[in-house]
């Protein structure tokens, strides 16, 4: 009989293959007590799993592929980092010198504690950190127990291999560029945990959050992993299996026919030209701009420089990293956001557990635009790099949650001081382009008066749907009511849109909706030229570009904004991306 379950939709691709069953974790626990005299012993066999634990991640991080996703490493440095926090290394231990209990048991007993800790956490994406401390208790488990942590898996593996766990570690992808793994399905995470991540970055098709799938799978049955509607089928029967089989094929032609577009100009069939620019995070995502033809760079996350490290990153430092950019762009426009920490990217050397504030709602806290100008000296630090990276080429520089003009006013001042600080040193730097995100309702409201002092401005809309709404996607209890087509959300754009055009300056998307076909038209009806998208997306979005008439779908679009119903949206939202809708 088959068994459909639904999940979290990771990898946007599809999978068939033979399950592949990793049994491994930590539910049957030994428990017994220990006498006074062997209580160092226990200990330092504690302190011993801590070492090798370190030294196993240490080594991973090392040893990450070239062609590993580039957050990775950045997420093996948090697995070290919780690996270190005395919660780990040093309370159980405490726990064993004053329970005279064995080690394996103290820490079962702490990671209870500590769960229970994460589970009442209201932010969603925080929350889902209790998995990666999990997977850092589990290999300290592992070493405790002589078993090992890697995924040992057979090199003899068939193609078609699905892999099937619990959860899968950071560490443990490292092994999938090497082997022959077409899928993964979890039964833990969620829409942010780093599997989900992982998973999109790999395009490797997956689904998460199944709760119960190890329970159900058999080794070696066959199952359909579509990781683009979130859905997992064990043992399909033919009808499915065909109907699946049919979908690959779609889906591979699909890919061949758009890689033949690489090279097309984005113009609408009015001759409309369409920027389509990259959102990337390291140096390593330069080829796929290049790879993909993109226009330039219109978002590129400053964060992975001030993470997993004890001190701020120095000027030269930075200065460094954004001319390799510059170089390797090769004359295409770089946009840097300057840094955007806070709720959850969260520095260590920002207080206490690297919390820049003890907010208990952590997004409507310092963070962001205004966790910089709280931070001055490393505000100044960021854009005195920023301007002398221009001196080498095109460079953009964007200022994150923007809420408001006090705010813009303040950062110019801060931008004029940077200015001034390099003159005075006689260092050469270049003039940059700058804007701001608008990702704040209250900024899309009043967007014309930060348009008079900024050259562009770009729409954020995972931010400003959630903001707006004033719901968590991640949130299992309200997902349902994230709408990016909720006529709200919709007006909001529009008038920034509009606005903008009407003031002569640029104006772009980069949230989630610019890589999202379902919103190309309507984005195109609305009067937008700039797309800022993850580039694996690029050419879907140019081939609807390719194939859309702009005046035809103003009329759509207006047709659309008239109505404050979200059913009567979707409708005419789903009758603007058929064929006669369309053009």
């Amino acid at each position: 009989m088959s068994i459909m379950l639904h999940g979290v939709g990771a990898g946007k691709n599809i999978a068939i293959g033979r399950a592949h069953i990793i049994m491994r974790g930590m539910n049957e626990v030994p428990q017994h007590d220990i006498d006074e005299t062997e209580l160092p012993a226990e200990t330092a066999r504690y302190e011993a799993a801590i070492k090798a634990t370190r030294k196993e991640l240490e080594q991973l991080r090392s040893t990450i592929p070239e062609n590993a996703p580039t957050e990775l490493g950045a997420f093996i440095s948090l697995h070290l980092m919780l690996l270190t926090d005395v919660t780990l290394s040093r309370e159980p231990v405490d726990i064993i010198q004053e329970q005279h209990i064995n080690a394996e048991w103290a820490l079962k007993l702490q990671s209870d504690k500590l769960s229970a800790q994460f589970d009442e956490i209201e932010d969603a994406y925080l929350r889902e950190r209790k998995q990666d401390m999990l997977q850092v208790v589990e290999r300290i488990h592992n070493n405790l127990a002589g078993e090992g942590n890697d995924l040992n898996l057979d090199p003899e593996l068939a193609e078609d291999t699905v892999l099937v766990a619990y959860d899968l570690s950071p560490a443990d992808t490292v092994y999938f560029k090497q082997q022959r793994v077409a899928g993964f399905v979890t039964d833990a995470g969620g829409p942010t945990s780093h599997t989900a991540i992982l998973g999109r970055s790999l395009n490797i098709a997956s689904v998460i959050g199944l709760h119960n799938a190890r329970k159900l799978i058999r080794e070696d049955e066959w199952v359909i992993v579509d990781g683009i509607n979130g859905i997992l089928i064990i043992n399909p029967d033919d009808i499915v299996l065909a109907e699946y089989r049919a979908r690959v094929r779609e889906h591979r032609a699909r890919t061949r026919k758009l890689n033949k577009i690489k090279k097309t100009a984005a113009a609408t069939e009015d001759g409309i030209n369409i920027e389509l620019l990259a959102n990337i995070e390291s140096v390593d995502d330069i080829k796929h701009v290049h790879n993909m033809s993109a226009d330039g760079v219109g978002l590129f996350r400053s964060e992975f420089l001030y993470l997993n490290r004890d001190t701020m990153p120095s000027e030269d430092e930075q200065y460094e990293v954004y001319s390799r950019f510059v170089k390797k762009l090769k004359g295409k426009n770089l946009t840097i956001r300057t840094v955007d920490l806070g709720v959850d990217k969260n520095p260590r050397w920002f207080g206490q557990n690297g919390t820049p504030n003890g907010s208990l709602n952590p997004a409507l806290g310092l963070t962001g635009i205004r966790l910089c100008l709280a931070e001055p000296v490393m505000f100044r630090t960021q854009m005195r790099a920023i301007l002398r990276t221009a001196a080498h080429g095109p460079v953009s520089m964007m200022w994150p949650m923007i809420t408001s003009i006090t705010e813009l006013k303040q950062c110019l001042v801060h931008l004029e001081t940077a200015k001034r600080q390099l003159t005075e040193r006689d260092e050469p730097f270049g003039e940059v382009s700058v804007g701001c995100m608008i990702e704040i309702p209250s900024a899309a409201l009043t967007v014309a008066s930060l348009l008079k002092h900024i050259d562009f401005i770009s729409i954020g809309t995972n931010d400003l749907i959630q903001y707006t709404l004033s719901v968590d996607r991640s949130d299992d209890a309200v997902s349902y009511l994230y709408q990016p087509a909720h006529p709200a959300v919709l007006k909001l754009i529009q008038t920034v849109i509009r606005t903008a055009d009407r003031m002569n300056k640029a104006v772009s998307v980069c949230g989630e909706m610019a890589g999202d076909t379902t919103f190309t038209r309507l984005l195109l009806g609305m009067g937008l030229r700039r797309f800022s998208m993850n580039p694996n997306n690029l050419l879907a979005v140019k081939d609807i570009v390719l194939h859309s008439n702009t005046l035809a779908l103003e009329s759509e679009a207006a047709r659309v904004m008239r109505n404050d119903d979200p059913e009567k949206v979707e409708k005419l939202l789903k009758n603007i991306n058929t064929e006669e809708g369309a053009v």
